[in-house]
């Protein structure tokens, strides 16, 4: 599913500038080159900006973004986590993807969140301590990704974050918030309740200047001696004791962390309303699910049926029921499928997005009544090789908390990332080391092995890669050409936010932030989930009407993206139900 992507030098030219093509009035003077940056928090936005003033690659500002973000938004993303990130270049018109993902140590077993009597552990028992620490990727991700594509050094990178680490930042309204809301936990765990709280116990409060020396010393240690640093001598040896001398110790060695590999992966890509639209292979289920949402929509006129109309809400939910009963029992770490006999990951993917099983899906939706009870459907017996079918997996049982961050950058050259960063649940598993969060990404395998005798796809396994819903997008139009990018946090909800925003850019042509400000409509586990106040009551009614089991609630995405405008700006938009926010500017040098 490799996608390469031919980009006309006229579009090309005005993409990298920013703007239209010099004309011969210009008297001979090169356009400025634009930049477009956005990001779930200022201090971020600032930091990647001036990478990408002084010339950096795309790949170079998602460093010095997620170095800050780490820092400044812990409860979301950092060094102790994970991210997958997209990355499309058009000079070669290639879109890449970067794999991050955490992976269980070598002593995890499937029945690690069981208790002894074989029952699940509930998450909050879970997620606290090191049983739920996957060894941290982004550090490693961040490294293959810029031998790749980048052009400034490390120690340029990372200042950013070490100096603001030093000197302090602002605590906002949205940390305050989240460190009063896990008051209960956080501030019980040394050394997060010193860090994040005052001597009173209180979180620290909005406008307070927080220092994170311990954070500044790691960046000046990976300044100085590289990526290698995280994963070998006193950083490891920190997040081995960190992961081992808390609550529920995980079992991780400095050899989990010494031989953990970033994986570059092709993406998954798909049509819709000719449009393509390309994101994560597994072990996301973002890419494929969202696909398939998208490909079931296909036979339908969403854009006839109105924006926000009982009709194409309707559709929406019904096409996502039937992507996430898909999701739930197929997708995983095909990886360890495929060594253990299973189908390659590429069977997997092609089955799901079959066209034949997608209009065979579709044809079962309702225009006016919900489905009840809808399990997996079948992909195999439309495949050319039905055989990678009898491969047999059962449907797990995997919490994933809405959590996360998102950021798309586009430098002066018109290179684009999409990454979507972790660390799981707020704040991971509450343990620190070294000044950041690690993360608790081993709590989103199935806590239930198998069923009935028959392995669930996510169960937990040494080596292995957690399912994630994690679905950075890059979109193309019909002609080639770049259209956007898109992505959100969100736990298993980040698919629904994606596919909401996509249909309404889409089919109800609205410009990326009127997209991201639409109402979330979403159908995470099992009913769907409306935004509190976001659609008319009458809509509800008549949701609820169709035997749809409407539930209202905050539903807070973090989605940033931007659309290329037809004279090659940028359409930008950032999330206001968090605190991002997007800034574009002139590359300098």
């Amino acid at each position: 599913m490799r996608r390469l992507i031919f980009v006309s030098a006229i579009f090309l030219s005005a993409l990298v500038w920013g703007a239209a093509p010099a004309t011969a009035g210009s008297a001979g003077k090169a356009p400025p080159k634009h930049y477009f940056i956005a990001a779930a928090n200022p201090y971020a936005v600032e930091a990647g900006a001036k990478i990408l003033e002084e010339g950096g690659t795309a790949v170079d500002a998602a460093i010095a973004t997620q170095a800050v973000l780490g820092l400044v938004e812990p409860q979301s993303s950092g060094l102790g986590g994970g991210a997958f990130m997209m990355f499309y270049d058009p000079a070669t018109g290639k879109v890449e993807s970067y794999d991050g993902r955490e992976v269980a140590p070598a002593s995890a077993t499937p029945n690690r969140f069981l208790h002894a009597d074989g029952t699940p552990m509930s998450f909050r028992e879970a997620v606290i301590g090191g049983l739920s620490v996957g060894v941290p990727g982004v550090v490693r991700m961040l490294e293959l990704a810029h031998d790749d594509h980048g052009k400034l050094p490390w120690k340029r990178l990372l200042k950013p974050a070490k100096t603001l680490a030093a000197k302090g930042f602002v605590v906002s309204p949205r940390l305050h918030r989240e460190l009063s809301e896990d008051a209960g936990p956080l501030n019980k765990m040394s050394p997060a309740a010193e860090y994040f709280y005052g001597p009173d116990g209180q979180a620290r409060p909005v406008g307070y200047r927080l220092k994170n020396p311990a954070y500044a010393r790691l960046l000046a240690t990976l300044m100085k001696k590289g990526p290698d640093a995280f994963y070998t001598g006193d950083i490891a040896d920190a997040i081995v004791k960190a992961v081992n001398g808390g609550p529920q110790p995980g079992g991780m060695t400095l050899d989990d962390l010494r031989n953990y590999k970033a994986v570059k992966r092709e993406p998954v890509c798909g049509p819709y309303r000719g449009y393509e639209i390309c994101s994560m292979a597994q072990p996301s289920s973002g890419g494929v699910t969202l696909l398939q949402i998208l490909g079931l929509l296909q036979p339908f006129d969403m854009a006839g049926a109105g924006a926000g109309s009982i009709e194409a809400l309707h559709l929406y939910l019904e096409a996502s029921k039937l992507a996430y009963a898909d999701r739930n029992k197929y997708l995983a770490d095909q990886d360890q499928a495929e060594a253990a006999g299973g189908p390659t990951q590429d069977e997997v993917d092609a089955a799901l997005l079959n066209p034949a099983y997608l209009k065979a899906r579709a044809a079962t939706i309702s225009k006016t009544r919900a489905a009840k009870d809808v399990e997996a459907g079948d992909p195999w017996r439309f495949a050319p090789d039905p055989d990678a079918g009898k491969w047999k997996v059962a449907p797990g049982a995997s919490p994933e908390p809405p959590s996360t961050s998102h950021f798309v950058i586009v430098d002066g050259e018109g290179r684009v990332v999409s990454m979507t960063t972790t660390v799981e649940s707020a704040f991971g598993s509450h343990l620190m080391a070294d000044g950041m969060i690690l993360n608790n990404q081993l709590t989103d395998f199935s806590f239930i092995p198998e069923r009935n005798g028959t392995p669930v796809a996510n169960a937990v396994a040494p080596g292995k890669r957690p399912r994630s819903s994690m679905t950075p997008v890059i979109m193309f139009d019909s002609k080639g050409g770049l259209y956007g990018a898109v992505g959100s946090p969100g736990g298993p909800a980040i698919i629904g936010y994606v596919a909401k925003t996509l249909i309404a850019a889409i089919d109800w042509g609205m410009s990326m932030q009127d997209a991201i400000d639409y109402p979330n409509i979403v159908y995470p586990r099992g009913a769907p989930v409306v935004e509190t106040g976001g659609f008319d009551p009458q809509v509800i009614a008549g949701l609820k009407a169709m035997g749809h089991n409407v539930i209202e609630h905050t539903l807070t995405s973090g989605l940033h993206g931007f659309i290329v405008k037809p004279d090659g700006s940028f359409d930008g938009g950032a999330d206001k139900r968090r605190e991002g926010t997007w800034k574009t500017g002139v590359v300098r040098k």
